[in-house]
Parts: structure tokens; C-alpha cells; sequence
């Protein structure tokens, strides 16, 4: 793990770290089949960090991005603690790399600057799914929904050609897939334009609450409350759902499928 390097005033972006697992220094970059993406280390463990756990145990590629590495905050000792947590919430999932993009905590907009970093990533690992939050965190971090719109942009920039000044040795990369997901407590609603799914974590929930726990200076004691919530909130999606536990994402495309008893029965 390297160092981290903070970000000017500008907020001009740094690459600060990056954790890769089982490949050597300077080895190619590895295709990702997913790619989830939040604001701070931790959004994507809430969010969807059962789905991620679920992906990486059916044998797909999965990476996170992190446009902050979400310091300052009371309980943390600085941005390496912080970083350590995240690793080792990776690693709880089962993800095969994560990195943060350099943006301060706070102060990430949605700018020229951040679409690129992010797009850059999406160019050099080639995602089929891309995952990102879904909606804004009344009274809690901007940021959140600062990340809605500069992934939305991000996914829009992979795919364009003509701008090898900006990409220079990464090829265009279509996302074929974006899908939301959500942090704030209660049963989400999907905005308009988008369509809910459910996946079934019921074998996952316990992992994603590992993950979470990675993080001792965000999840302290006095906070052991976020636990059972979580677990609630999984645990309603899945009644409401017809599973033990689900994750709520949402997509701009309606499902469709061929095979519409598979669907409706999987594994039946």
C-alpha cells in the first residue's frame, strides 16, 4: 500500500492509492467484470456490499473506486487508517482491487476533472457493470451526490472517442450496464426513469456486515446501532422481495430476459 497523497486546493486529482490482490507491480491491468463506485471507503459496502460479495464468490472480477478516501472524521487517526480499513474490506468481499482517486473529502464536485479520473479507470479495467449510487443523502455528505452525477458522466466519457489527448493508450470502453444503489436508511424508491431489482445477499448478509465492521473508526461501539439496521433493511428488501435478504439496485433500462421462468425461478 502506498502512501496517500493528498490533493491541492484545486482539488485537482492524484491518484493517492491503490490496493491490487495477487498481481506484481507493474503487471498489466487486470479486466474487471464489475466496478463499484463510491464517494467515501465504506458507501459501497453499505450500498451494495452484499451483491459485491455475492459476485466475487460466483467467480467475477470485482473492483471498487473510492473518489475520497473520506478524512477527516472524529474517530480516525488520518487518511491510513482510514485506507487499511478499506483493504481489508476488500478483501472481506472478495474484491481483487480497489483504489481511491485523490479528490478531498467534503469538497468533491462534479468536475471536468473527476469524470475523467473516474472514466480513465473504467478504460483501463473494461467493466461490463458498473455500480454507483443512486440518489443524494438528505442530511448527510453532498458528496454522495456529487458521485451520482460524476459516474453517471464517468461512463458517458469511457465510450467516447476521439480524445486520445485525455486517454492516451486506453482504447473507447462501452459500460454496457450502470445500476444505483442506495445509502440512506428505509426502503428506497426508484427515481424517475429507473426500474427496481432486487438481489438475493441471504448468503451474503453476513460478509457485508463483516465489511462493514472493517471499519472501527467510522463503526466504534456507540455506534453498534448501524448493525441491526442494516440487517433490517436487507431483511425487508428480501420479504418484500421473496428472499431472506436482498439489495435494492435500481438501472435506467427495464429488465428484460428470454427465459422468463428462470427469472421469476431461479435455481428451480
Amino acid at each position: 500500500m502506498t502512501a496517500p497523497r493528498s490533493s491541492d486546493e484545486t482539488g485537482a486529482a492524484r491518484l493517492a492509492w491503490r490496493w491490487t490482490d495477487g498481481f506484481a507491480a507493474g503487471a498489466a491491468p487486470r479486466q474487471l467484470d464489475v466496478i463499484a463506485v463510491g464517494a467515501h471507503p465504506d458507501d459501497v459496502e453499505i450500498g451494495c456490499g452484499g451483491t459485491l460479495a455475492l459476485l466475487a464468490a460466483q467467480g467475477f472480477a470485482v473492483g471498487i473506486v473510492d473518489f475520497t478516501d473520506g478524512e477527516p472524521t472524529p474517530r480516525s487517526s488520518g487518511p491510513e487508517q482510514r485506507l487499511a480499513e478499506a483493504a481489508a474490506a476488500a478483501r472481506v468481499l472478495g474484491a481483487v482491487h480497489r483504489e481511491h482517486l485523490g479528490f478531498p473529502n467534503r469538497r468533491l464536485f462534479d468536475c471536468f476533472e473527476a469524470r475523467v479520473a473516474l472514466a480513465t479507470v473504467f478504460r483501463r479495467h473494461r467493466p461490463r457493470l458498473v455500480l454507483g449510487i443512486a440518489a443524494k443523502t438528505p442530511l448527510a455528505s453532498p458528496d454522495h451526490a456529487e458521485a451520482v452525477a460524476l459516474t453517471e458522466a464517468a461512463v458517458f466519457y469511457s465510450r467516447l472517442s476521439k480524445w486520445d489527448d485525455l486517454f492516451p493508450g486506453l482504447p473507447v470502453h462501452t459500460v454496457p450496464q450502470l445500476l444505483g444503489y442506495f445509502l440512506f436508511a428505509g426502503m428506497p424508491e426508484a427515481p424517475p426513469g429507473h426500474w427496481p431489482i432486487v438481489v438475493d445477499i441471504a448468503g451474503h448478509l453476513e460478509t457485508k456486515l463483516r465489511a462493514i465492521g472493517c471499519y472501527e473508526s467510522q463503526f466504534p461501539a456507540e455506534k453498534a446501532h448501524v448493525f441491526p439496521r442494516v440487517r433490517a433493511m436487507a431483511e425487508t428488501a428480501g420479504v418484500m422481495a421473496g428472499c431472506a435478504a436482498g439489495e435494492v439496485l435500481v438501472g435506467c433500462r427495464m429488465p428484460c430476459t428470454t427465459e422468463p421462468m428462470r427469472l421469476l425461478f431461479p435455481g428451480g
